[in-house]
């Protein structure tokens, strides 16, 4: 499903469920760096157990960016992928358990997904760096400038797949990176660590999963543990909802639309490569300090709280006078269960379903106006009732038509409007657009850095009317510059578009005219609608979908072996008949083995990850299975208009063919690619501190040959099998860094072995279900939180999970008061509109001393309130007590003080140090004591003194 639409339409039907993240960043001391000190409660408030970290959402980001430069080589790759995890850490901060799950080879459902997105990036990859070379040429032939081409060797996102030397590195170098914290940082001083490499099959979030799943089953499990999983897949609320454990929390990077993106020619920011002209860099402040700076802030994170997301739910299916017994658990499961037919990694979903048409809202109408008909739930535990989902289907195909015809209604009005708006842009647009010291600016931007300043702005008006007036020679569309002359950059007139429209892809189904079934059916699998054998195969073979698809998130891979052997989907009016079709899968499957997974979605391309011979077989002509790797193929935008959404016709690759290819091939691996080609398992690791520590490092000295039972008792529950890693960290044994730039670890106390989920039988059930001994949480939505996502108002997220939280802000008595220490005239002093420049002040708890002037709190309305200046809580506000903290009360003062540097004592807030260090003074009446009794005193009294 795809990712954006689906969580724009989350976010704006239920944004209750939406936290912003409350972040401490480190501080800097005397220019020393001071790390978060993660032991310490989370001012999030709130105190999670788990965390779960599906890998691959940070590999990615971390190793090719698409809003700032990329790392220079794989070492700043690694070092980029250990700063974003202690970042998440930090923000999460778990107390018992960190998970962290690379994706290791996928069912064949999955992988044809892998396949497609692969050999686009390949396609156009290659397009890219040809269209970059014909833009460059075309530059420079007319006297353009572009900085010189760096000679690097362009990265392949391929290689981030299972099997690759860089994978197999990426393991190294986060077994390095857990060692080293478990050694130094207090944060990780109690917690249980767990690596899923790319060498363990499964994808990561399932795998995160299958783990969650299996310690449910166990006695040991506490049903109150507060997981957090991070993540930017939309499946993973799915997920999280399908683990019906109450405590359960998603974080992923806010998702911003339209990021900015550097140029790939002149790396500067507000155009793409075929636009580029090539033009000089412009200068970034007076003395080019800004230079390198990037026009966007580092990304925020957010929490998805699914327990409001159930509150939502529970709420919106529940209903009235049902035949059956209403259970808030299963309708959640079959709300998950109907979001697979707008998309999902598996399967494209059906025509007449999208979701920013309201497609789910439509499901959900169905669902409830069918279900005395059906008498019961869609689903359970993970298994489908196709006599019911057989009459939501055919209410769905129902209205079919009418859906169409409504699409293509609101698309043709769509484009009228826009045509509309291009020509009253046309009319309205002003003649020229002022330059200079003339240009319009944000408010509060023209006092920052680089921007022009008119001393008397009536006098340069008049000048430059004048000069326009003097000037008859001179275009009315040109713009002059402070000194009279003409701005050759300013003044210029926009250009009219070529066309009203923009071409559109033609359509030869035409789904809103009579017929369009035949016309689909015949376009897009070469068939007669008329043939109902072959539409009854589609339609198997697309109901064997989704009952694998609720198999997989709910019990577990039901078959490495089973994928839908087609590019598209059939109709809603075709899932009659439904109820008699088998849904059983072959039993006893086995995944690919790594180095075969990359035969089987790798482009040729690519091939340069994969040993001499094996890549033969992609490029080799008379190669038997050469079919499988074409240089082009054709992308169906079936009714989308970028390319990216659209479908890639490529073949399916033959499981037969492809193994009994790679049988003469097998023997002519090296036994470092042999160890790369097979399967692993996760590894546990503790520091010192931890109770299993002992446990585990004596059964390294007595050589224990059997896996042995992890004892529950000295890991919060955990239970499974420990057997000997050889390649194991052991205590007292230098842990040598893959990473040149970083040291070795030459006083390891941490210690890893291999570990192994809870076995069970192969038709083993895990129930759906709430486990005794749960505890709902405490509802969150009011009464007015119903009507939010409608009520028209922009609606903001709260910060961190205290609702009664008070923003930082000034009220009319500080203002006074500030007005009586800031100097006045000028207007642009330390409160001024204009923003700081980027990387300015970070971490500092006060502003810089200008001169004569005395030092002031940082009390702006608009800072973060970790960041900003508390004061002493209101005496009517009640002490709270985290989990975990023991008896101490932690007010929000109290909260500020242990966020500050460890170089001041806690007991002394009244001698915080300044920018420099150094504490103020206390008989000094112009510092920090004095203002602060001023603002009490204006405060009490409402005027000032």
């Amino acid at each position: 499903m795809g990712v954006p639409a689906f969580f724009r339409w989350l976010s704006r039907k239920y944004p209750s469920i939406i936290v912003n993240c409350v972040e401490e960043k480190p501080k800097e001391c005397n220019g020393v760096k001071i790390p978060v000190d993660a032991s310490k409660p989370n001012p999030n408030d709130v105190e999670f157990d788990n965390l779960y970290l599906d890998m691959n959402g940070i590999i990615h980001p971390c190793t090719h960016p698409e809003d700032k430069p990329a790392p220079k080589n794989e070492d700043e790759m690694m070092v980029a992928i250990f700063e974003y995890i202690d970042r998440l850490f930090n923000i999460v901060r778990p107390r018992r358990l960190l998970y962290m799950a690379i994706d290791g080879v996928a069912p064949r459902a999955k992988m044809n997904q892998q396949r497609s997105r692969r050999f686009r990036a390949s396609k156009e990859g290659m397009e890219a760096a040809v269209e970059k070379q014909r833009v460059r040429e075309e530059i420079l032939a007319k006297g353009g400038f572009l900085p010189p081409e760096e000679i690097k060797e362009r990265f392949d996102s391929n290689c981030i797949t299972p099997g690759t030397e860089f994978m197999d590195n990426l393991a190294k170098c986060l077994r390095y990176y857990i060692a080293d914290r478990l050694n130094n940082d207090p944060g990780w001083k109690n917690l249980t660590v767990i690596l899923s490499d790319a060498s363990a099959p499964g994808e990561g979030e399932h795998k995160i999963m299958d783990y969650i799943r299996r310690q449910r089953a166990q006695p040991n499990h506490d049903p109150n543990t507060h997981h957090c999983l991070c993540g930017a897949d939309a499946d993973l609320i799915m997920l999280g909802l399908a683990t019906h454990e109450p405590n359960f929390t998603i974080i992923r990077e806010e998702f911003k639309p339209n990021k900015p993106k550097p140029c790939g020619l002149c790396n500067q920011f507000g155009h793409e490569v075929k636009d580029c002209e090539g033009l000089p860099r412009e200068k970034k402040g007076k003395h080019d300090e800004l230079a390198d700076s990037l026009p966007c802030a580092e990304g925020e994170f957010i929490f998805l709280r699914l327990n409001v997301l159930r509150e939502y739910l529970e709420r919106e299916l529940t209903m009235a006078s049902l035949p059956f017994t209403f259970d808030v658990e299963r309708s959640i499961d079959d709300w998950v269960f109907m979001c697979f037919f707008v998309g999902n990694d598996f399967l494209p979903h059906l025509p007449s379903l999208e979701i920013r048409e309201g497609a789910i809202d439509r499901l959900v109408n169905i669902y409830k106006n069918v279900v005395h008909k059906t008498g019961g739930y869609l689903t359970e535990s993970g298994y489908v009732n196709l006599q019911r989902v057989q009459m939501i289907m055919l209410a769905v195909g129902e209205v079919e038509d009418s859906i169409f015809k409504k699409r293509k209604d609101d698309e043709d009005s769509f484009r009228r409007r826009q045509k509309e708006k291009r020509k009253r842009m046309k009319r309205d647009q002003p003649a020229f657009t002022p330059s200079g010291i003339l240009t319009p600016h944000a408010l509060g931007s023209r006092n920052s850095p680089g921007s022009q300043v008119a001393s008397n702005p009536r006098q340069a008006a008049y000048e430059m009317r004048m000069q326009n007036n003097s000037s008859p020679s001179i275009s009315p569309n040109t713009s002059f510059t402070s000194d009279g002359s003409p701005s050759p950059i300013g003044g210029i007139k926009r250009k009219a578009e070529d066309s009203d429209s923009e071409p559109e892809p033609e359509d030869n189904v035409r789904l809103w005219e009579a017929g369009w079934k035949q016309r689909y059916y015949k376009n897009k699998f070469d068939v007669d609608a008329a043939d109902e054998k072959f539409r009854r195969k589609v339609v198997q073979s697309y109901v064997e979908g989704l009952c694998w698809v609720l198999r997989y998130y709910y019990q577990g891979c039901a078959s490495w072996k089973w994928y839908y052997p087609f590019h598209y989907a059939p109709f809603a009016s075709d899932f009659e008949g439904i109820a008699d079709m088998p849904s059983d899968f072959e039993k006893g499957t086995k995944p690919f083995k790594p180095l075969e997974q990359l035969m089987g979605v790798f482009p040729a391309a690519s091939g340069n990850f994969l040993p001499p011979s094996w890549r033969k077989l992609m490029s080799d002509p008379d190669s038997s299975i050469i079919d499988f790797y074409p240089e082009d193929f054709a992308i169906d935008l079936n009714g989308k208009k970028y390319a990216w959404q659209g479908v890639a016709l490529l073949p399916f690759v033959d499981e037969r063919r492809l193994r009994a290819a790679l049988e003469e091939v097998y023997p002519d691996l090296t036994p470092e690619e042999n160890r790369r080609n097979s399967l692993g398992g996760d590894v546990l690791f503790v520091g010192k501190h931890h109770p299993l520590h002992d446990f585990i490092l004596e059964l390294y000295q007595t050589g224990s040959a059997e896996p042995v039972d992890v004892p529950p008792e000295l890991c919060h529950g955990i239970q499974g099998k420990f057997s000997l890693d050889e390649e194991a960290i052991l205590p007292d044994q230098v842990v040598c860094s893959p990473v040149p730039m970083l040291r070795d670890l030459t006083q390891n106390t941490a210690i890893s072995i291999n570990f192994k989920d809870p076995q069970f039988a192969e038709d083993y059930i895990f129930k759906a279900v709430l486990l005794p001994g749960a505890r709902k949480p405490a509802a969150v939505l009011k009464p007015s939180d119903w009507e939010k996502s409608s009520n028209g108002r922009q609606w903001k997220p709260q910060l961190g999970f205290n609702r009664d939280r008070r923003p930082v802000h000034l009220d009319q008595a500080a203002f006074r008061t500030l007005g009586h220490v800031m100097p006045r005239g000028s207007g642009a002093g330390m409160y001024s509109n204009a923003a700081p420049p980027p990387a300015t002040y970070q971490g500092n708890l006060y502003r810089p001393l200008l001169r004569g002037q005395a030092q002031i709190p940082k009390l702006m309305s608009n800072m973060r309130p970790q960041d900003s200046w508390r004061g002493p809580p209101p005496l009517f506000q009640q002490q709270r007590f985290d989990r975990g903290v023991g008896a101490e009360p932690l007010l929000p003062w109290n909260r500020m003080i242990q966020t500050q540097n460890a170089a001041f004592p806690p007991n002394q807030y009244q001698m915080l140090a300044g920018p420099g260090g150094y504490p103020p003074r206390r008989d000094d009446r112009g510092g920090r004591q004095s203002l602060h009794r001023a603002w009490s005193w204006e405060l009490k009294s409402g005027f000032p003194r």
